[in-house]
């Protein structure tokens, strides 16, 4: 009971409502409390070790990231998230390093995408999920270039995420083309900027 006690007071601490195994241990008690709370439906599974509290509302956006610490919202995601798109993504996608590689990765949802080391970080920016809480999205000129990059994006939804940037205050050109000749799109980058500008 005392142990339960202590879990409770975990997640009235935790300003998300998750709890991790690994704080369950670092705290002294023993992972088998945590069954106990599910089974009682003080709390649920998200993924592995990573517990949430039955009453809190579900944010998918952060609950993944925590899940996967390594994965960056990208693509037709991240331009949903930065206000670029308005069709919610049916799956979401998220960018890993080449190599990154977690077999409970096949089982989600998501579009998973890899890129190489050099490629990884740049462009990454912490913006706040629908729910409030934060999650790393690459930002819009990281995004236009992924998009025109790979395959697979809506040719509707690249061209009018275009057309916003084009008109856009906050548009940065220079970076925007900067980041087109490290990913190796600046033609097709070019081709969209001189029909739109």
């Amino acid at each position: 009971m005392i142990n339960n006690e202590k879990i409770k007071a975990l997640l009235r601490s935790s300003p998300d409502g998750t709890i991790t195994a690994e704080q369950v241990t670092a705290a002294g008690l023993h992972r088998s409390v945590l069954q106990e709370l599910v089974r009682d439906g003080a709390i649920y599974r998200f993924g592995r070790g990573l517990y949430i509290r039955s009453d809190v509302w579900e944010d998918d956006f952060y609950l993944l990231q925590r899940r996967y610490s390594r994965g960056i919202y990208s693509h037709d995601t991240a331009l949903y998230l930065l206000g670029y798109s308005d069709r919610t993504p049916a799956q979401y996608t998220m960018t890993f390093p080449k190599g990154y590689n977690s077999p409970s990765l096949k089982q989600e949802h998501i579009i998973v995408k890899r890129v190489v080391p050099e490629n990884y970080s740049f462009g990454v920016i912490e913006l706040q999920s629908p729910c409030g809480n934060p999650i790393r999205v690459y930002d819009l000129e990281r995004t236009l270039c992924d998009i025109l990059r790979g395959s697979g994006s809506d040719v509707q939804i690249v061209g009018a995420a275009m057309k916003k940037y084009a008109v856009s205050r906050e548009k940065d050109i220079h970076k925007l083309m900067r980041y087109a000749e490290q990913l190796r799109v600046k033609l097709k980058v070019l081709r969209y900027m001189e029909i739109l500008l």
